[in-house]
């Protein structure tokens, strides 16, 4: 065998064009080159393909500006010119915090639009050591566990606080205008970790109306009162823990700690769950003097779930207790879109690592759509993560030709998902597009 590099009509990542289609498909594409600057000459690049090629490019992988322009221009017969990297610098810069809100407002739009058709190595501007004692950037981010799209995300300074209610609330709020007026009227919202405040519950509730249901289920950060309190419990008042299957999990234990903690600030009818487990070898040092005395380790989950109509034992601690820790699925979401351009921003300035990180945002919508959309009913590819998706499709190979004035992307047919992929591409382009 010989090896030539002399190929001629051959396209590497021939799954972007499944991406784009779908961003256009959806309106993004407009949306976005709508809302961002206009210029004029021939030299100008439409700002809405700027940034959603440059999602693409995330979603294949690329980790920074030069990666996205070279394989822009690699890719130049598919979707024309690539913009260049000081082009594609030049559009994050544009993206302050007027143009943020109105991307919101076209996400949100496009958004609602998707849902209608589905039942830091080096130092960088505000990077600062962490609650981890890693040295880079906290953000906050909201997503929605139905579909695994990004909702809000906010990029801090590295010792922006785990606790700050104002920071939680601006997210928040972003992420709830991303829903649906349809798919808003009935709410569970849980929040990681122990990272909740009173001010945060009082907000939950207050979002409650006559049209919309707010239940919500966050982690506590155990107090002094809040170990007293545990002490008050028997030992009859523990009962084993359910797995996300509904059968027991021996070793671990919940109980109602409702009542017995008496400081005041609580909402009404929050409920406190508290959870205990044999802590492990890591955790041995990070032990109150109370968790070594007991010899367990406790977790607080705060709830103001007392019943879900139609929904048996959701009242009970077991029920709330694995409801809460089926939240874990964030873990999955930061891990997808570490893989899809967060795991290290591109730049030393705060302004276009933010811009960056929407378009990451817009990365890990676009892989969720093509998912849920083109893939839905297909094994291995509906819940796939990244990486699974770039060895399946994203990255396959295909040969660009032209035929009775068509231009033709042929992939390999003994490819095990070349069915999958054209099924994709079929359903994509049927969809009806934004009017």
């Amino acid at each position: 065998m010989r090896v030539r590099a002399d190929g001629k009509g051959l396209v590497g990542h021939a799954g972007a064009v499944l991406l784009r289609r779908c961003a256009d498909r959806m309106g993004l594409t407009r949306a976005l080159a709508d809302v961002l600057p206009v210029g004029v000459g021939h030299v100008w690049r439409d700002r809405g393909i700027v940034v959603v090629q440059l999602a693409v490019a995330i979603v294949l992988g690329a980790t920074n500006l030069i990666e996205a322009e070279q394989l822009g221009l690699h890719q130049g017969g598919l979707f024309g010119p690539a913009a260049s990297d000081s082009t594609v610098r030049r559009a994050l810069l544009d993206l302050d915090n007027a143009a943020l809100t109105l991307i919101a407002k076209a996400r949100r739009k496009v958004r609602r639009h998707v849902w209608s058709l589905i039942t830091a190595a080096s130092k960088k501007e505000k990077a600062a050591a962490t609650f981890k004692g890693t040295f880079g950037f906290h953000p906050l981010a909201a997503w929605c566990a139905n579909t695994a799209e990004c909702l809000a995300m906010e990029l801090r300074p590295g010792n922006a606080g785990a606790n700050t209610v104002v920071d939680h609330l601006r997210v928040l709020t972003s992420a709830l205008a991303q829903i649906p007026y349809s798919s808003a009227a009935k709410l569970l919202i849980r929040v990681d970790g122990a990272d909740a405040t009173h001010g945060l519950l009082e907000h939950l509730v207050a979002l409650n109306t006559k049209r919309r249901t707010v239940r919500f289920s966050v982690g506590w950060k155990i107090t002094d009162e809040d170990e007293t309190a545990i002490a008050k419990l028997p030992d009859n008042a523990w009962e084993t823990s359910l797995k996300q299957d509904g059968s027991l999990q021996e070793g671990y234990f919940v109980a109602e700690l409702t009542g017995l903690n008496t400081r005041e600030g609580w909402p009404k009818d929050t409920r406190l769950i508290v959870r205990r487990v044999k802590p492990s070898g890591r955790q041995i040092k990070k032990l109150t003097d109370f968790e070594k005395k007991t010899g367990w380790r406790y977790s607080i989950t705060a709830t103001n779930i007392g019943r879900m109509w139609g929904v048996l034992g959701s009242h009970q601690v077991q029920f709330l207790d694995a409801l809460h820790r089926d939240h874990a699925e964030v873990e999955d979401r930061v891990r997808t879109n570490k893989a899809l351009g967060l795991r290290n921003l591109p730049s030393t300035s705060f302004a276009v690592n933010q811009g960056w990180m929407l378009t990451a945002n817009l990365a890990a919508d676009l892989d969720a759509w093509v998912r849920l959309l083109g893939l839905h009913d297909i094994d291995g590819l509906a819940g796939a993560e990244p990486d699974t998706m770039r060895f399946r499709l994203y990255h396959l190979p295909a040969r660009l030709a032209k035929h009775a004035r068509n231009r033709w992307l042929r992939i390999e047919t003994t490819w095990p998902w070349a069915s999958a992929f054209t099924t994709c591409w079929r359903r994509l382009t049927d969809l009806p597009a934004v009017t």
